[in-house]
């Protein structure tokens, strides 16, 4: 399949992959007709989707059988007159009935919202309103959160017109699975007027900022090819063998992992539905059905550490990344020393697919993002716009605003666009430095850097420090007031079981600290917490944390 997209797909180095990565775009690219079924069309009986839950549900689905039921559910949501332009919310947590839906409105050319279980009615209101959605397809979890969320939501949603519930039915919606056997296991491509192209919109991410209200990033059907890179050359995942990529279908990171690359690979995606993370379960899962390639956030290395990862057989992963914060060396070292395997860090955003990332033609360095991924015309840049010397700390941009995997605008909002693309580039709005063998190593958000005695300080770094030290389940470093310097450091810290809060306690991370890494970024005030406030997404509130000091 790659060999469609890609004129070439082996490089000899990472310099011949930067130079010389390309990627071919049919005018009428898309990800249901071109991959889904094109598979289909060759190997019919190739797995997909391995798909199992909590409570001991297992379902596999091959390229056919997807194919087939989209087809279905493209002609049910036809016959509720959604089609091409039309805007639809999916609230259905890792339900295999999320990769139908999905690639069902791919084939319609509607606009999916992907969006997660835990959304109140307020949080339905804004994204309703602001996307015009028209219709929703939601899961019917257990206690019924969800839809009641959605149906206090609805009096102040006057665009929304469907509302579709799976698995359990209830009053006043429509069931998704069960309507399906009556529609056909065809449906044509449109062509001429009604033609879907490339550079229509077909995804929208509401981004999970820690202030503000979210933005809504969106994408057009070309936006699953950038995912190639994502894929094949930095999660390395392997054509016929599962890979699992923990998300849920609310985030940016499902499409980064868990559908658009992989599919096209040829790589079958693992999917754990579970109703809440607990690492001993997301590990025997891993070792029961012998996953080949995983990627997760440091935070769940960190609780899988925790709670006894050497226990495990994971002899059947190949290769093993991370992603959505960045991995502090300890972690690194410690998944290295149980699996045999370095961790393969990427970065990137909802705005795009993989930005930089450890690829496999350079050893990846304990703590580093690694070099760019090709295409996007990647650069550091200081307060000036001027391209960063090695070492010198600076914003991260993207001069190539055509890239493919790119997001082309924020939906409906042409002044915040053209904020976005100022001067011509995309600002990350993270800052970064990199080193003379040309490795990135992540800052943080420009928003979230300190200024102390005038030292500049990373919160990162910190972080990293904390987190080595055993008592440290953890930590969120953000600047603190202070008369005389300004801003001094802030430590706010969740501690491992075993540890209680102490004088002695704060003392002994602060020296551990001041050992690790340069003695005047160590946090003057520390603040035990039982858990830090984070964003829907899981991402932590360090502006809420920094305001509450200021207050």
């Amino acid at each position: 399949m790659l060999e469609k997209y890609l004129p070439r797909i082996e490089f000899e180095s990472y310099e011949d992959f930067i130079k010389n990565y390309k990627v071919n775009i049919p005018e009428d690219f898309n990800f249901g007709f071109d991959i889904i079924d094109g598979w289909a069309a060759r190997e019919p009986d190739k797995l997909a989707l391995m798909w199992c839950d909590d409570h001991g549900q297992e379902r596999s689905f091959t390229y056919n059988d997807l194919s087939a039921l989209s087809n279905k559910a493209a002609n049910y949501f036809k016959s509720l007159e959604i089609g091409k332009g039309d805007v639809v919310m999916c609230v259905l947590r890792r339900r295999f009935e999320y990769w139908i839906a999905a690639i069902a409105l791919c084939k319609l050319g509607a606009i999916l919202i992907p969006a997660t279980m835990q959304l109140t009615s307020k949080d339905i209101i804004y994204r309703a309103n602001a996307a015009r959605v028209k219709a929703v397809v939601c899961y019917s979890d257990e206690d019924g959160f969800i839809a009641a969320q959605m149906e206090k939501a609805l009096p102040e949603c006057p665009t929304i017109k469907t509302r579709i519930l799976t698995p359990e039915a209830r009053e006043g919606w429509m069931q998704f699975n069960e309507p399906l056997e009556k529609f056909s296991d065809h449906f044509m491509r449109t062509t001429n007027d009604n033609q879907i192209l490339a550079s229509d919109p077909m995804l929208i991410y509401f981004t999970s900022g820690t202030t503000g209200m979210p933005k809504m990033v969106v994408h057009n059907f070309a936006h699953p090819l950038g995912h190639i890179v994502t894929a094949k050359y930095w999660q390395q995942v392997r054509e016929n063998k599962l890979h699992m990529s923990v998300s849920d279908s609310g985030w940016a990171k499902f499409g980064w992992g868990k559908i658009y690359g992989q599919l096209i690979c040829g790589a079958p995606i693992f999917a754990y539905d579970m109703e809440k993370f607990v690492p001993e379960n997301l590990m025997k899962q891993l070792e029961k059905y012998s996953v080949a390639t995983f990627c997760a956030p440091p935070t769940m290395f960190r609780f899988m550490l925790a709670a006894g990862m050497d226990e495990y057989d994971f002899g059947s992963i190949e290769h093993c990344g991370n992603a959505g914060e960045p991995l502090s060396p300890e972690i690194f070292n410690k998944i290295e020393k149980i699996l045999g395997l370095k961790m393969y860090e990427g970065f990137g955003q909802s705005e795009s697919s993989v930005l930089i990332a450890n690829f496999q033609w350079f050893e990846p360095k304990p703590g580093s993002m690694g070099k760019p991924a090709p295409l996007y015309g990647i650069d550091l840049i200081n307060s000036e716009g001027d391209p960063c010397e090695d070492g010198e700390e600076g914003r991260i941009i993207a001069r190539n605003l055509g890239a493919v995997g790119l997001f082309k605008g924020y939906y409906m909002d042409e002044k915040l666009t053209s904020e976005a693309f100022e001067g011509g580039v995309y600002d990350t709005g993270d800052t970064a430095w990199r080193d003379p063998d040309g490795y990135y190593w992540f800052v943080g958000r420009n928003d979230d850097m300190i200024k102390c005695s005038g030292y500049r300080i990373g919160p990162f770094e910190v972080e990293s420090a904390l987190s080595e030290h055993d008592a440290v389940l953890e930590c969120a470093i953000t600047g603190a007031p202070d008369p005389k310097r300004g801003q001094v450091v802030k430590a706010t810290v969740v501690l491992n079981k075993g540890y209680k809060p102490s004088e002695e306690m704060v003392k002994e991370l602060q020296e551990h600290v001041k050992k690790t890494t340069a003695p005047y970024k160590y946090p003057r005030i520390i603040e035990f917490v039982p858990e830090l406030p984070k964003t829907i997404s899981g991402k932590i509130k360090r502006a809420q944390i920094r305001n509450k000091s200021y207050e």
